[in-house]
């Protein structure tokens, strides 16, 4: 299924990049200067600043250029405090025009030239006191705006710690004066960043405009240098930075869809076309279910890139519950009917176990030979795997990343499947590709049981296909879920777990921690599973399992709850994916504040998995976003949205590791609409001009070269 193009911004739509007409700047200098050729080695020079500790604190921001100035964009305007609005002590920040200004010497030996000047903004008006800058009465002559930062000391008076010239800032004074809020740090505040940028102000008309006109004129874009200016000095901040941030996303989507065409144009795969057999035999005859509508269409899809000696980079994602182990099994099917052998690579032995328990569920009587490869694989074992993997007698391999290590070789592997990719680093799935024999490499299917947002997918995952399972096989039962935060709910939370018990059914009780800490306020596995077996839950079999158990010890906890000889099963988020217990339903989650919507909604998917309604209490606050979001939708598509509103670019599946913040302007769910824009015109660009060698390309493509030659992380 792949994403349809955002349409451009045409006529008669009001652009989402709109921008308002200009206002005058400082001294209209901005807008009336006369227009000169741009100077970018300008932008390049240091960023010299007198003071140590703000060149300290500007240099840990990244700024250690004119350019790297320029481009730090106030993140927000916020509210200035009024004079009328101050009271003796109070810190604030106010936006006055000064009215008269003048310098006075000081007794004190040592001691510059005092400043004071008489300042109002509408609402009342002080004297505000400039300490050892002589200069300033000159260089904040009337009719000055400024915007001033310091502490009010009563009786009409104001000492100044930090401020700047703000004649571009629409409103002086008065309710809800507009200021510009930069990120700052210790050291510099953001009143001193303005004032920096107040002073290179003119570097504005140095920043080259990749863009050609033409495009920019369909787009209803002004130009680099206007939005830049804008986005500074107002009066639309954010019409600016949203100009700045489609630029940042255009050269984003334009590298990641040269990228997908470079994958499909210099690497190579062994092409599956030949008729279904095997895999067609599994689905009509030994497939224990009927697959599902999307299940079948994300198989035609995967045959269709199987059948192409392009490698297939496809990703998978689904809803929890949706089969998505069903189609990994098609694929690596369609790698032994062609002669082939076929990998599934899991990050840890958990999940790796259980995929391997659900493929042999759905092979009855041994349809194919498969085997485990994890860290904990004994020796021998490991020995006899690793020869009938070269030989070519083991056709089907799940594992870890032991199955890329340097003794594994493969006599000839056309499909690999990684579950939950985002956990693995580009150097494994590398040398995921080399098992492949010489000049190939398998045609490779990701898979993450986390719905991605499409503004996500666009910004990480633009070089994979996309197919989504949405649709739910036959009979599974819908999952209740409610926050919980009282005494008395814990105790009907309790009372439900045993009815639920005594009719034959099984729950999970989940906990943050493993064992108790001093540090954290946390409910803790071992301590929780003991008490259960003691107090509320004595007349049952509990199990406890954690990540830090030996592996055999895991796994004989699983087998005994999954085989129902456990009736509840107490554990940590090792349970999160890839455990299925048609019979467990209810679950309990512990502090399910401390765990982010997917996490949760993973959880969740351990119940509500076979033929009876199930339950899900979440113990946590009550006003919580995440977990009332929870308790309202079953959606995880949905949820995956709302996770994206409230962390923003945070570490939504793995995108941190993956450099989702690696964008300086734009911000994301935010310029979801943006990128959609950029997107669409990336994939106009590359269909008009593959290589973007047109005369009028030639700047886009030069922006193009550098952000190809800036370091990434691995």
């Amino acid at each position: 299924m792949s994403d349809a193009s955002a349409p451009a911004f045409g006529p008669g739509l009001t652009p989402p990049l709109g921008f308002a007409e200009p206002r005058e700047l400082t001294a209209e200098e901005l807008w009336r200067a006369p227009v000169r050729t741009p100077r970018p080695s300008h932008l390049a020079q240091p960023l010299v600043i007198k003071n140590p500790t703000a060149a300290g604190a500007a240099e840990a921001l990244g700024l250690d250029t004119i350019g790297d100035l320029l481009a730090h964009l106030p993140r927000a305007t916020g509210e200035a405090r009024t004079i009328a609005q101050l009271a003796e002590d109070d810190v604030a920040t106010v936006i006055v025009e000064v009215k008269s200004i003048t310098s006075r010497p000081v007794r004190r030996r040592g001691m510059k030239p005092l400043v004071e000047a008489t300042v109002s903004d509408g609402t009342g008006i002080m004297k505000a006191t400039f300490f050892n800058q002589p200069w300033l009465s000159a260089q904040y002559a009337p009719p000055a705006r400024l915007m001033l930062s310091g502490k009010y000391q009563g009786r009409n008076r104001f000492r100044v710690n930090a401020h700047a010239k703000t004649d571009a800032i629409a409103a002086v004074g008065g309710e809800g004066a507009a200021a510009p809020q930069y990120p700052a740090t210790k050291g510099i505040n953001s009143t001193q960043l303005l004032a920096l940028v107040q002073e290179h102000r003119a570097g504005v008309f140095d920043v080259v405009d990749p863009l050609p006109a033409a495009l920019r004129l369909r787009q209803g874009l002004p130009d680099r240098t206007t939005a830049l200016a804008a986005a500074h000095f107002g009066p639309d901040h954010e019409a600016g930075r949203r100009r700045l941030a489609f630029d940042e996303l255009l050269i984003d989507q334009i590298v990641q869809l040269r990228l997908r065409r470079e994958r499909r144009a210099d690497i190579f795969a062994a092409p599956l076309a030949d008729p279904p057999s095997l895999s067609e035999q599994w689905r009509d005859e030994a497939l224990p279910f009927r697959p599902t509508g999307d299940q079948v269409n994300a198989m035609a899809e995967v045959d269709e890139d199987l059948a192409r000696e392009r490698p297939m980079q496809r990703l998978l994602m689904g809803e929890v519950g949706s089969g998505k182990t069903v189609v990994a099994l098609h694929t690596m099917l369609r790698a032994v009917e062609h002669g082939g052998q076929a990998a599934l690579m899991a990050p840890t032995e958990t999940l790796a176990e259980q995929h391997f328990a659900t493929l042999q569920s759905l092979m009855p009587g041994s349809l194919i030979p498969a085997a485990l490869l994890t860290g904990s694989t004994t020796t021998a074992r490991r020995r006899e795997i690793l020869a009938r993997l070269a030989s070519g007698e083991l056709k089907l391999v799940v594992g870890t990343h032991a199955l890329i290590e340097d003794d594994v070789a493969f006599a000839n592997l056309q499909v690999a499947v990684v579950d939950e990719q985002h956990r693995f680093g580009v150097r494994q799935r590398a040398a995921l590709d080399a098992k492949a024999p010489a000049g190939l490499v398998p045609h490779l299917l990701h898979m993450t049981a986390t719905p991605i947002p499409r503004t996500l997918r666009l910004a990480n995952f633009g070089a994979l296909d996309v197919t989504a399972l949405r649709e739910l096989p036959r009979g599974r039962q819908p999952i209740t879920t409610h926050v919980c935060s009282t005494d008395a709910e814990r105790h009907r939370a309790y009372e439900r777990i045993r009815e639920e018990l005594r009719a034959g059914r099984q729950a999970f009780v989940v906990c943050p921690l493993v064992s108790e800490s001093e540090a954290l306020n946390a409910r803790a596995a071992t301590a929780e599973y003991e008490r259960l077996k003691q107090g509320e839950l004595k007349d049952f079999e509990v199990v406890l399992l954690h990540g830090q158990m030996r592996p055999s010890e895991k796994q004989a906890a699983m087998e005994r709850f999954a085989a129902g000889a456990a009736d509840v099963l107490v554990a940590t988020t090792v349970i999160e994916v890839g455990i299925d217990v048609p019979n467990a339903t209810i679950m309990l989650v512990e502090d399910a504040d401390r765990y982010g919507i997917s996490q949760l909604h993973q959880l969740r998917g351990r119940v509500g998995r076979g033929e009876h309604a199930s339950l899900c209490l979440l113990f946590g606050p009550r006003e919580s976003k995440r977990l009332q979001a929870l308790a309202l939708n079953g959606d995880g598509f949905r949820l995956a949205e709302i996770d994206l509103e409230l962390r923003g670019e945070g570490e939504l599946t793995g995108t941190r590791q993956s450099g989702m913040a690696r964008f300086r302007f734009a911000r994301l769910p935010d310029d979801a609409a943006v990128l959609e824009a950029a997107f669409a015109t990336a994939q106009d660009l590359l269909r008009d001009d593959p290589d973007l060698e047109r005369p009028d390309h030639e700047l886009l493509r030069a922006e193009l070269a550098r952000a190809e030659a800036a370091p990434v992380a691995a």
